[in-house]
C-alpha cells in the first residue's frame, strides 16, 4: 500500500514559455490539457487516457516565433512532474515495456526509472510535418522530458506509414510502458536496485 498520494504540481515561467502542470501517477485518464499546439494536446490527451494518469497541463509559450521552445519546456515540465510524483520510487516496479499497433504503424517503448537521463530515439518519420508541426520538435520534447524525469528511455518506431498513427503509436506506448514502471508491487522493500537507492 502507498504512504502518500503521488501527485506532483509543476510551474515554470521564462521569457518564452509559461506552463502549469498537476500529474497524478495514481489517477483515472482524466485529462485538461490547454497548449497552443492542437496536436500536442491531442497526444498528451492520448498519453493520459492510456496510462491512467490524471493530467491537467496549461501552456503559452512564443509559438508565433517557432513551436520549440513551448514543446521543449513541456517535456521539461512533465518530466520534473514524473520526477516528483514518483517520489523515492520505494515500492515501483521500476522497468516498463510497450509494443503497441496504431493501425500500420507499431512503436516499441522501453524505459527503466533508473535516475540515470538516457534517451534512444530510432524514429525514421514517413512525413516531415503534421499539419503545421515540425515532426523533429518532438524528439527535443522527449529529451528534455529524459533529462527532468531521470528516465532511461528507449523509443523505436518499427513500422509506420502515416505520420499521425507513428506518434499515436508512440505515446501511447510511452503510457502503458510508465505505467508499468511506477506500478506499485507489494513484493518490492524498498527500492528495486541492490544500491537500495534510485
Amino acid at each position: 500500500m502507498m504512504a502518500s498520494k503521488r501527485i506532483a504540481e509543476i510551474r515554470r515561467e521564462t521569457r518564452e514559455t509559461c506552463i502549469a502542470c498537476s500529474l497524478n501517477l495514481d489517477g483515472t485518464g482524466i485529462a485538461s490539457i490547454d497548449t497552443p499546439i492542437p496536436f500536442v494536446n491531442h497526444m498528451l490527451e492520448l498519453f493520459t487516457k492510456h496510462g491512467f494518469f490524471d493530467l491537467t497541463v496549461k501552456a503559452k509559450g512564443d509559438v508565433e516565433v517557432d513551436y520549440h521552445h513551448t514543446m521543449e519546456d513541456l517535456g521539461l515540465v512533465l518530466g520534473q512532474a514524473i520526477a516528483e510524483a514518483a517520489g523515492n520510487k520505494q515500492g515501483i516496479r521500476r522497468y516498463g515495456s510497450f509494443l503497441l499497433p496504431m493501425d500500420e504503424a507499431l512503436a516499441r517503448v522501453v524505459l527503466d526509472l533508473s535516475g540515470r537521463p538516457y534517451l534512444v530515439y530510432e524514429v525514421t518519420l514517413p512525413a516531415p510535418m503534421i499539419k503545421d508541426v515540425d515532426a523533429r520538435l518532438f524528439r527535443e520534447f522527449f529529451q528534455a522530458l529524459v533529462n527532468r524525469s531521470g528516465l532511461n528511455l528507449h523509443i523505436d518506431l518499427i513500422r509506420a506509414g502515416e505520420v499521425h498513427h507513428a506518434f499515436e503509436a508512440i505515446f501511447k506506448g510511452f503510457a502503458r510502458a510508465l505505467d508499468e514502471a511506477t506500478s506499485i508491487d507489494p513484493r518490492i522493500q524498498g527500492v528495486m536496485s541492490t544500491k537500495g537507492v534510485l
